[in-house]
């Protein structure tokens, strides 16, 4: 009960703070948003329990009207998600998570360090071309086998997530905010990167975060012991087989479906469809890879989380609390240009963790395009932070799909992740700042 109190205290003391500078809605919608973060973080209530409030908070205050909060629950990418957990469930089911660990960590240094690194890296390159939550998914039970250290398995899991939302940043169709980007600055009329210009752009950013963050994952954890490293490697099973033939198949259609405009249009396939299609093909004769027994194992508390983070972010939007929240950076076009940087990556990496980055990017570009101008020099600068700093959500399990799956494994609290995050966080902004600042300005 304490813990209850002590989140409805900060909520309280939110609003109050906050009351001078927003609308009495917006006011109640962040005491609100403050209340769920702080329950999140204390284990006040389950989480699935704390993830079910915005359907009584939001109609309650007038917020949104239930029949607009509960639709979120239901989106069509949690459809994905299930197909996902599917797979996964079926690589514990199979062990074939057991074969592909050892096969990896046979590459890497056998420390708690290089399996860390392992992930991370493996984690980030199939990220930068295939969605991050896909790969977390297909990464999620290879994490959990790879030690039954307890300390070490949290901190695979973390790399396995934010590997996933750094290798993001990398291409152009990395992550939504790159793709929203390229479209908002078609419709502005200013030239966008080509797509190797926009790695050659972003590659410092991922190759520092990415020795960074593993590193700072593998403080404290130096003689850990590590369990479960194996010297010999087992043939594949027929189960594993056929499992490795439905994921090399999904894999392939993924690449091919992914467009690279204006060269290759993609197969216009549904990403959402072909990931519980996936997962159903698993129940099939003949496949009979899971039965549906199995499904039980799907965290579903995980499924209320994704729509409590849809419903702040339609929230958000129809409170106009996002596009305040932008306008509130005005002021920072009166600072020096690598203060503003600063400042600008700051403010939305912190934002995108209460919020979708994909909703946050598409209202923050054209309030960030007005700060100099749309002609500005200054201006594809500032926008090109703004949406590289909306991937960097490392603090909450609302904040991205990486973060949310991984807290699906049962094994990571709310708390250990928005404190090691917090530090991902701004190392995160500091990259960005500085190599856009020294690196980018001279090439955009």
């Amino acid at each position: 009960m304490k813990k209850i109190v002590t989140a409805l205290l900060m909520a309280l003391i939110t609003a109050f703070a906050v009351s001078p500078f927003f609308s009495l809605q917006q006011t109640q919608l962040l005491g609100i948003v403050t209340l769920l973060v702080v329950m999140w973080t204390n284990n006040a209530l389950p989480l699935g329990v704390v993830s079910l409030l915005p359907i009584l908070l939001f109609p309650a205050f007038g917020i949104i009207d239930l029949g607009s909060v509960t639709p979120n629950y239901a989106k069509s990418i949690i459809f994905l998600f299930l197909g996902g957990f599917m797979l996964a469930i079926a690589m514990q089911k199979s062990n074939l998570h057991v074969q592909l660990s050892n096969r990896l960590l046979h590459l890497f240094p056998h420390t708690a360090r290089g399996i860390i690194y392992a992930m991370a890296i493996v984690s980030a390159a199939l990220s930068s071309i295939l969605s991050n939550t896909t790969i977390t998914l297909m990464l999620l039970p290879i994490g959990l086998f790879i030690s039954n250290n307890a300390r070490l398995k949290v901190r695979i899991l973390l790399a396995i997530a934010y590997g996933a939302s750094i290798g993001g940043i990398l291409t152009p169709i990395g992550t939504p905010p790159n793709l929203l980007l390229l479209g908002y600055l078609d419709t502005i009329g200013l030239q966008a990167p080509t797509f190797t210009g926009w790695m050659a752009m972003t590659a410092p950013v991922v190759v520092s975060m990415l020795l960074l963050m593993p590193w700072f994952l593998s403080i404290g954890l130096k003689d850990e012991p590590i369990g479960r490293l194996v010297e010999t490697i087992e043939p594949f099973t027929k189960a594993q087989k056929k499992l490795l033939w439905i994921l090399a198949i999904l894999s392939i259609v993924l690449i091919l479906n992914t467009p690279i405009k204006p060269w290759y249009p993609g197969l216009g396939l549904n990403e959402k469809g072909l990931l519980l299609a996936a997962g159903l093909i698993l129940f099939l004769p003949g496949i009979d890879l899971l039965e549906w027994e199995d499904s039980r194992s799907i965290p579903y508390e995980i499924i209320f989380l994704f729509g409590a983070g849809f419903s702040i972010a339609a929230a958000f939007g129809s409170t106009h609390l996002a596009e305040a929240i932008a306008m509130k950076l005005q002021f920072v076009h009166m600072l020096p240009l690598w203060s503003m940087l600063a400042v600008i990556a700051l403010v939305i990496s912190f934002s995108t963790e209460i919020t979708s980055n994909t909703a946050l990017t598409s209202i923050a570009l054209p309030v960030m395009a007005q700060l100099y101008g749309i002609q500005s020099p200054e201006t594809l600068l500032i926008l090109m932070v703004t949406t590289i700093a909306a991937s960097y959500a490392f603090m909450l399990p609302i904040a991205t799909p990486p973060n949310a799956i991984v807290m699906s494994s049962r094994v990571i609290e709310v708390k250990t992740m928005a404190t090691i995050g917090f530090f991902i966080d701004l190392a995160g902004v500091a990259i960005v700042s500085v190599t856009a600042y020294f690196l980018w300005q001279w090439v955009l």
